[in-house]
C-alpha cells in the first residue's frame, strides 16, 4: 500500500513538473524514464528465464495425473479470463471514447541523451529455453541444475525489490510529465479511472463464473462456496500476495468440503500458477492502453488472441514481488503488441493500483480450482461410488 501511495505521488508530481513547463526538469525526468525503461527490457528476458525455469522444474517434481490436471485447469482459467476480458474492454471502450476527441498534442520533450542496453536474449529465446531446462530438469532430476535456476531466481527476485520497484514513482513521474507537456494527460487519467472499475467488475463476473462450474461438478451452491472463500478475498486485499493468503486460502478450501490432502496440493500450487485475476486485469488495461495511447483504435481479438495465450504460460511462474505479474508480462507486450515506454507506464500504473483487487480474484479462483480437483480426485480413486454416496449423504 505503500508503493502505490508513492506512485500517486510520483503521478502528481509528474503531472505538475510537466504543467509548469520548466525545460530542463521535464527533460531530467524524460532522460531518467529512457534510462530506466532500458534497464527494464534488460531484467524481463532473466525474469522469464529463471523464474518459468525454476517453476516448471519445481511442478515437475509431483509428476501425476492431478497435477497435469491441475496445471491445465489453471491454465485454461487463466486464458478464458484473459479472452473473457478482451470481449468485456472492446465492448466498453468505444463509449468511453466515442465522445472524446484526441486532444492537440504539444511538442514532446527530447531527452539530454539515450543510450541502449541490448538484453541478454530476447523474450522468445528466453521462453523457450525455460521450458527445455524447466522440463529437463524435472525429467533428468538434474538437482544441482535446478539449484541454478533456484538461485538465479532469487538474485532476480531480490533485483526486483532492491532496483526496480523503489525507483518506479521516478519512472513513472518521467512517464507522465512527458504526457503533461504533451497534452495528453487529463484525457489519459479519465479514461484510465474507468477501465478499472471495468477490470474489478470483470473480475467477480469471473470469480462467480469459475464458482458456478464447480458448484455444478460438485453438486453444490456455487453462492456458498464464494461465500465461503471471502475471508480469503479480503486477506488478499490486504496482504496483495498470492503466497502470503495461502494459510486462509487453505481453511477456507477446506471448509468447502475439499478434502486435506486435495486442499494441502491444489492450493500450494495454484497460488503460483493459476493467475486469472492478474490476466484480466492486464488483459483489460492492455486494451485501454492501445485505444488511448495508439489513435483510439481498439486491438482485434486475433491480434490479442496470441498475447492471451503466451500471458498464461507467463502467469505460470510470475515473480513472487508485488507487481511481479506485470514485469513479467512486460515481455510479452512489448514484443507482441509494440508497447512503447509511455504504455509500458501505464500499464504499471494501472497494474499496481489495482493489485490487492487482482489477487483477491486470484485466490478466490484457486479454492475453485481445489473443488474441481477434489472431484477429479474422487473419480481416480477406487472408492469412488462409495465417496460419491456419503457426498450425496451429506
Amino acid at each position: 500500500m505503500k508503493l502505490i501511495l508513492k506512485l500517486l505521488i510520483g503521478i502528481a508530481a509528474g503531472v505538475v513538473v510537466g504543467l509548469s513547463g520548466i525545460d530542463w526538469l521535464i527533460r531530467s525526468l524524460v532522460t531518467f524514464t529512457g534510462m530506466f525503461g532500458e534497464w527494464i527490457n534488460f531484467v524481463i528476458p532473466l525474469i522469464i528465464l529463471f523464474f518459468i525455469g525454476s517453476g516448471i522444474a519445481s511442478i515437475g517434481k509431483g509428476s501425476s495425473k492431478l497435477v497435469g490436471a491441475t496445471v491445465g485447469t489453471a491454465y485454461l482459467s487463466t486464458i478464458t479470463a484473459g479472452i473473457m476480458a478482451f470481449f468485456v474492454a472492446v465492448a466498453i471502450m468505444p463509449f468511453v471514447t466515442s465522445e472524446r476527441q484526441p486532444p492537440e498534442e504539444g511538442a514532446a520533450p527530447e531527452a539530454f541523451f539515450s543510450f541502449e542496453l541490448t538484453p541478454f536474449m530476447d523474450i522468445l529465446t528466453a521462453l523457450v529455453l525455460a521450458f527445455i531446462f524447466g522440463i529437463a530438469i524435472a525429467a533428468l532430476k538434474l538437482d544441482g541444475l535446478k539449484t541454478v535456476f533456484d538461485e538465479g531466481k532469487s538474485v532476480i527476485e531480490k533485483v526486483i525489490y532492491i532496483a526496480i520497484i523503489p525507483v518506479l514513482p521516478f519512472y513513472i513521474a518521467g512517464i507522465f510529465a512527458d504526457m503533461a507537456a504533451e497534452g495528453t494527460v487529463l484525457e489519459t487519467l479519465q479514461v484510465f479511472g474507468i477501465v478499472l472499475a471495468v477490470a474489478i467488475a470483470t473480475h467477480w463476473i469471473w470469480i462467480t463464473l469459475q464458482y458456478t462450474a464447480a458448484g455444478v461438478a460438485t453438486g453444490q451452491n456455487p453462492f456458498t462456496l464464494i461465500k465461503t472463500m471471502l475471508p480469503a478475498y479480503v486477506t488478499a486485499l490486504g496482504t496483495m500476495s498470492s503466497a502470503a493468503t495461502i494459510p486462509v486460502t487453505l481453511r477456507q478450501t477446506k471448509q468447502n468440503r475439499v478434502s486435506e490432502a486435495v486442499a494441502n496440493f491444489s492450493i500450494p500450487l495454484s497460488a503460483t500458477i493459476h493467475l486469472s485475476g492478474s490476466v484480466i486485469t492486464i488483459v483489460s488495461c492492455a486494451v485501454a492502453v492501445m485505444a488511448v495511447l495508439d489513435g483510439y483504435t481498439v486491438p482485434g481479438f486475433l491480434t490479442m488472441l496470441p498475447v492471451i495465450l503466451a500471458l498464461g504460460v507467463i502467469m505460470v511462474a510470475a515473480p513472487g514481488v508485488p507487481g511481479g505479474a506485470i514485469f513479467a508480462a512486460l515481455g510479452v507486450l512489448t514484443t507482441m503488441l509494440g508497447f512503447s515506454e509511455a504504455a509500458m507506464g501505464m500499464m504499471i500504473v494501472l497494474y499496481f493500483a489495482q493489485d490487492s483487487f487482482g489477487t483477491g480474484a486470484n485466490v478466490t479462483g484457486d479454492g475453485a480450482i481445489a473443488v474441481l480437483m477434489d472431484k477429479v480426485a474422487e473419480r481416480q480413486s477406487p472408492e469412488a461410488p462409495q465417496m460419491e454416496a456419503q457426498r450425496k449423504a451429506e
